[in-house]
């Protein structure tokens, strides 16, 4: 039985030439966990906000949505509010009140039920997501993983039938992105709630869904079982292939092209009985370390220092940066991984001077220093994506360049980062990955000695995240000097210099990828979890590919 019927759906901003979404046809069954993915831009985010009435955007619609096989529009506001349950990308976007328990309680009390229902679902959701902990907290006190997972929670206090989830793990570290998704599976499994979800980070979501839905440029191209799905992509060519779960896109380069390991325990046995059963001796064959860059780092020039800082919040509340001393190299990419919370954006803060530390020294060799931070709306104050771009140049008054250089350079780093297209775009009509996109073309436009980035990757699809990489690469060609703050651990192992691991307000390891990720047993990258007893120090897919190949 369907619970949501969409019919022929075509959906066209205002202004715009092109449909978000084209003629989508797509039946959901009732207790199903359905994921929509797609290259950024290809219309996930738009579909879904057509399933919730106050969420829908404004713009050209044809085509029906049913509900039950009633119209979707003829739900009452009580009526969707209570059976349809969203939760957004940003975990602060939807909270609302101040404390945990008024959290949990707010939908419920503007649903208008009694003082004993209210108190009886909030204990069960605080039993059920195991809140019970911080049940009295601030809200403003939690952690990113607690404040997606308290969203979920208020959601589904008020007992929805369906439940959509737009990229909610994208500001999450590994760890908590994974218990979130156990969660999501656990209510789809024990209590039955049809779940949909969009999400750019595939890696761990695939092993939990019934259906993948892959669009692309608005359009639905595949429909099927998540190894279907893998086999079809890899089949095709398409560019999807590339934001597969490791294991899945190592057998798929290996041309091993039947039956898709989806989860790191069912690729690690695939490579033991593929390769060990040949030999026992592939334990010892390890990637060739020539490549790695410390050797740059001998005669590199030392462009940021940071000794014994100590910093908080408030005077007498508990340090959150504890006697961090970090060295980095002009021309390098350091990566900062870790947990959230554990101060990470923080120190990124200290060294764009947005924050002063209250002891400890730093010091840097650079003239111009610039941030991209994790909510790039912050930093778009136009109406138009070419005027926030253009804006960079009045604002720093750059002299020597008349109107035709100025629009050349505007269209050239618009054009390096993909969006052209969206130039006469409002900022806010974009997609997550759009944003960040037109973010880091206005932070590439002030031409920054050291740039810092605080979860760049956050939104965008695998496809660009290679350009995005590229741009990286030619930026540190030039002498620039990278800090990165990320939880995309497969990014940071494929292109960093270095990775650090923060911890307790301090990094307390650190060392290039290889060293870095092949030495650790759990805050490692899935490709290393997944042959780890066949090769050592691969900790890519590229890695395990090369290996395999090689033998």
């Amino acid at each position: 039985m369907s619970i949501l019927r969409i019919e022929n759906l075509t959906f066209t901003y205002p202004g715009r030439e092109i449909s978000a979404v084209k003629n989508i046809n797509l039946n959901i069954k009732k207790g199903s966990f359905v994921l929509l993915c797609g290259k950024s831009g290809c219309g996930k985010t738009t579909l879904i906000k057509h399933f919730k009435p106050p969420l829908t955007p404004y713009g050209k619609k044809t085509g029906r949505i049913l509900f039950n096989n009633e119209p979707l529009e003829n739900l009452s506001d009580l009526e969707q509010a209570q059976s349809i349950g969203y939760v957004l990308q940003n975990p602060d976007n939807q909270i609302v009140t101040d404390k945990v328990w008024h959290e949990l309680a707010f939908g419920l009390e503007s649903l208008g039920k009694s003082e004993n229902e209210i108190r009886l679902r909030v204990a069960e959701m605080a039993n059920f997501f195991g809140i019970q902990n911080w049940f009295h907290k601030k809200v403003e006190t939690l952690s990113g993983g607690q404040k997606q997972l308290l969203n979920l929670a208020s959601v589904m206090a008020m007992g929805p039938d369906v439940l959509i989830l737009d990229e909610p793990t994208s500001q999450l570290d590994p760890i908590a992105a994974v218990d979130f998704l156990e969660t999501l599976n656990k209510i789809n499994a024990e209590l039955g709630v049809t779940i949909i979800l969009t999400e750019h980070r595939l890696e761990e979501v695939f092993k939990f869904v019934d259906t993948v839905v892959v669009l692309d440029k608005g359009k639905i191209i595949a429909m099927d079982a998540p190894k279907k799905i893998c086999k079809y992509l890899f089949e095709h060519n398409h560019p999807m292939k590339c934001a597969l779960p490791a294991p899945s896109r190592i057998w798929g380069e290996l041309g091993l092209s039947e039956d898709f390991p989806l989860t790191i325990k069912e690729g690690r046995l695939k490579m033991e009985q593929h390769f060990l059963s040949v030999t026992d001796n592939l334990a010892n064959l390890k990637l060739n370390n020539s490549s790695e860059q410390p050797k740059l780092l001998d005669s590199a020039e030392k462009i940021l220092e940071l000794k014994e800082i100590f910093f908080r919040y408030e005077k007498n509340g508990l340090d959150i940066i504890k006697n961090l001393t970090l060295n980095v190299y002009k021309g390098e990419l350091y990566s900062i991984v870790g947990g959230n919370g554990a101060g990470k954006s923080t120190t990124l803060s200290i060294i764009a001077n947005l924050k002063k530390a209250y002891r400890g020294k730093l010091k840097f060799k650079a003239d111009k220093i610039c941030m991209l931070p994790q909510d790039p709306q912050t930093l778009f104050v136009k109406n138009n994506v070419y005027d926030d771009l253009l804006d960079v140049f009045t604002n720093i008054k750059i002299k020597n360049l008349n109107e035709i250089e100025v629009e050349k350079q505007i269209r050239d780093v618009a054009k390096l980062v993909e969006v052209e297209q969206y130039l006469n775009c409002h900022p806010y009509d974009l997609s997550g990955g759009e944003q960040q996109r037109v973010a880091l073309a206005k932070i590439l436009l002030l031409d920054p000695n050291i740039l810092l980035l605080d979860e760049p990757t956050k939104g965008l699809d695998a496809h660009f995240k290679i350009t995005f990489a590229n741009i990286l690469k030619k930026l540190m060609s030039q002498g620039k000097t990278i800090i990165m703050v990320s939880h995309d651990i497969e990014f940071c192992a494929e292109y960093s210099t270095r990775c650090g691991l923060f911890f307790d307000g301090t990094i307390i390891a650190q060392g290039t990828p290889k060293n870095f990720f092949a030495n650790n047993h759990f805050y490692t990258t899935s490709s290393n979890r997944m042959a780890r007893n066949v090769f050592k120090n691969a900790i890519t897919v590229k890695d395990v590919v090369s290996l395999a190949k090689a033998f």
